[in-house]
């Protein structure tokens, strides 16, 4: 369990951790020297047969409170100090909205300095505690009194923390991967890079390999651990930490940043989050609103977009998302606070609920049921609610990590009525109205164009689902074709029935033009002459003929200009040799191979400039290198 201390500067944080651990957390000269806490400090207190309780001692002053956020956002249990002859001041509020914010619901308050007052003195301070907790999240939380100075009620309070230890105590790690706001970084001769914080979640051993949430891509071997001061081979969630990490520089690294496990590593401009506003806020905080975000160690400015209304009232709590200046390192459920623009006054707090936050569409009455349904604590029955919501799926990696949880969670097993294919689950109500809404799409393309095969399938993909993830859309297809609902010719999409239309045409007029293309070899009939030698209208032999050109049984040169594929080869074979006996094509010369005109010796060299296989250099055409269309050889 690790505890925190808050509270007014000088209402004896620090004398207080030192009664009770023996450790003056004040370690630096400055601190010695002014007699105030600047820096945060720690400290454990031996626990007989178990892990020691850890003790985060907070800075008190008002110019500090990015400090005390910082160590207080990693803490189980909260100890709120009021010095018994000053009463509450205006940092004991502040720190107490800010545990609020927090979500520290743990706690007690301790009146401190009680040698100083008389006993009427200190019911009176006792009183107007408890009046000031009404309300809060500590509301309720057990009062002790006590002098460091003389040691009164300091074994009351020690009780305390152990019977609130034991209930904590033997907790598992759980599923989550291991991460650690870095509050700490330092370097031991001997040891090297050193890194501390209180561990968010998960679980470290020596061996383990571990990233910086900003770049999975290098890792770093964890050589030794320190918890609470003793030499362990594993921490876990709830346990201060200090962490020798080989080979990592020490100007690599710095408080603020995250340690975790590399499948979980992230960063992000845009949260997603649940956000509740201070009941001391004399105004409703709007869109647009300028804000500190302290979020773990991290401190960095930001914007409020409110969704789903127009502003939130004070003490009221709603949707809303949070765009950093600088990336963050955050996952669900992580915990924040916001403090105004000139960071004077904290103004809210609350819970991520997506740290990888769209740009847009975060304000459609879909994506914000979607966001409601994450505030459900179980992550699988959180991943199902979000299905229901999300009608072209989810990535399931990136939910994972998101969630801080290892890519081995949540099988398919529990996720039930959900389809998953290549990373992506989408639920399948949502698959099947996308399915729908793709058939519908072809038969409406059938309508309007009754001679053309169907739409290709980007085509298809933008009038049906342009917002299904590439992966999702061609699981969808394959099922679509397999189950026969659909079918695929040459990158084309078409109804079955319509292609069996469509292919006794084509037969009719392939079994007629066909022959006459490959006849005319270099210089092959036009459409309306194909039309009036077989007198099939000349529309019909029109379509069947693009048609046809788009499954590669022919080739459009111009308008009304079809060439056999067999004959195509041949003139590819001729600009090939032309190349390696010049090399280069020029029209003339290709002119002179054919025997064609020059006019449609040009437009041959330019259709094959169009599909790739011969690129223009001013008047030259030279053979496209790599190019896998006409291979030599090849016989049509």
């Amino acid at each position: 369990m690790i505890v925190g201390t808050a509270g007014h500067i000088d209402h004896g944080k620090t004398s207080l951790v030192r009664a009770l651990t023996g450790v003056d957390t004040d370690r630096l000269p400055e601190e010695k020297k002014r007699g105030i806490t600047i820096e945060l400090g720690y400290a454990a207190m031996p626990v007989a047969g178990s892990d020691p309780i850890g003790f985060v001692d907070v800075p008190g002053h008002e110019k500090l409170v990015r400090t005390m956020v910082a160590g207080a956002s990693g803490i189980d249990h909260a100890l709120l100090l009021v010095a018994a002859d000053d009463g509450v001041m205006p940092q004991t509020l502040e720190h107490l909205t800010i545990l609020s914010l927090l979500g520290v619901t743990s706690g007690a308050v301790v009146l401190t300095k009680i040698d100083r007052v008389d006993a009427a003195h200190r019911a009176e301070r006792l009183a107007q505690v408890h009046a000031m907790l009404a309300g809060s999240a500590l509301a309720g939380c057990p009062a002790f009194e006590v002098s460091a100075l003389r040691g009164d009620g300091i074994e009351a309070l020690r009780a305390h923390l152990l019977q609130v230890a034991s209930t904590m105590r033997g907790d598992a790690p759980g599923d989550a991967a291991f991460r650690m706001a870095l509050d700490r970084v330092f370097t031991l001769e001997g040891i090297g890079t050193v890194v501390a914080g209180s561990i968010a979640a998960g679980e470290v051993r020596v061996g383990d390999n571990l990233s910086l949430a900003d770049d999975a891509s290098q890792t770093w071997r964890v050589r030794s651990l320190q918890s609470h001061g003793r030499e362990v081979q594993a921490a876990q969630a709830g346990q201060r930490c200090a962490i020798a990490l080989a080979g990592l520089e020490r100007q690599a690294v710095q408080r603020g940043q995250v340690l975790c496990a590399p499948s979980i590593a992230q960063q992000s401009l845009r949260l997603d989050v649940w956000l509740q506003i201070a009941a001391s806020e004399e105004k409703p905080l709007r869109s647009g609103t300028q804000v500190h975000l302290h979020l773990g160690t991290q401190e960095v400015m930001a914007s409020v977009a409110v969704l789903g209304h127009t502003q939130i009232a004070p003490g009221a709590a709603a949707l809303a998302q949070l765009v950093a200046r600088e990336p963050v390192h955050a996952w669900w459920g992580d915990r924040f606070v916001l403090r105004d623009a000139s960071a004077s006054r904290t103004v809210a707090g609350g819970t991520v609920l997506d740290a990888q936050a769209p740009a847009r569409y975060r304000q459609t009455p879909q994506r914000l049921a979607l966001l409601d349904t994450q505030r459900e604590p179980d992550a699988a029955r959180r991943l199902q609610a979000a299905l229901a919501h999300a009608p072209f799926g989810i990535d399931r990696p990136e939910w994972l990590r998101n969630a801080g949880l290892p890519a081995s969670a949540l099988d398919e097993r529990q996720l039930q009525q959900a389809v998953c294919s290549a990373g992506w689950i989408i639920g399948a109500t949502s698959l099947q109205a996308n399915a729908s809404a793709v058939l519908d799409e072809v038969r409406l393309f059938h309508q309007k164009y009754p001679e053309d095969i169907g739409p290709d399938v980007r085509r298809a993909r933008r009038l049906a689902l342009p917002r299904m993830p590439e992966p999702l859309w061609n699981a969808l297809l394959e099922q679509l074709v397999a189950t026969g609902q659909l079918a695929r010719r040459a990158g084309f999409l078409h109804l079955p029935e319509h292609g069996a239309q469509l292919r006794e045409a084509e037969r009719v007029v392939a079994q007629r033009a066909l022959p006459m293309l490959l006849q005319g070899r270099f210089d092959p009939p036009w459409v309306r002459d194909i039309a009036g030698t077989t007198r099939i209208p000349e529309t019909q032999v029109r379509n069947v003929l693009a048609r046809l050109a788009k499954g590669g049984e022919v080739f459009q040169i111009v308008k009304d200009l079809f060439y056999h594929p067999q004959v195509v080869q041949e003139l590819a074979d001729l600009a090939r040799s032309i190349e390696q006996r010049e090399g280069e094509v020029l029209a003339a010369s290709f002119r002179d191979a054919t025997g064609l005109g020059r006019k449609r010796a040009i437009q041959i060299l330019e259709f094959f400039d169009r599909i790739g296989f011969l690129r223009r250099v001013g008047d030259s055409h030279l053979l496209r290198p790599g190019t896998p269309l006409f291979p030599a050889g090849k016989k049509a």
